[in-house]
């Protein structure tokens, strides 16, 4: 079963690598579906055509991420 959905990235904050095909892994924040923008860390193709699996995080949840990371 096929399901449409939509995302617009409002903000580009960090591209942390990209391969040999020239797909990037990034740290966007993404509308998803015109909901409420939330972080997104995922493979790009180039110009955003296509997207690998990722993950999206709330605010709260990018906040106690930060915390760790900053912690460690």
């Amino acid at each position: 079963m096929s399901q449409e959905f939509s995302y617009e990235i409002l903000e580009e904050i960090a591209v942390l690598s990209e391969n040999n095909k020239g797909w990037t892994k990034e740290l966007n924040l993404i509308s998803w579906n015109n909901r409420p923008a939330k972080f997104d860390l995922r493979d790009w193709a180039p110009n955003h055509e296509k997207m690998g699996k990722g993950i999206t995080l709330t605010n709260e949840e990018f906040a106690v991420l930060k915390e760790t990371l900053t912690n460690m």
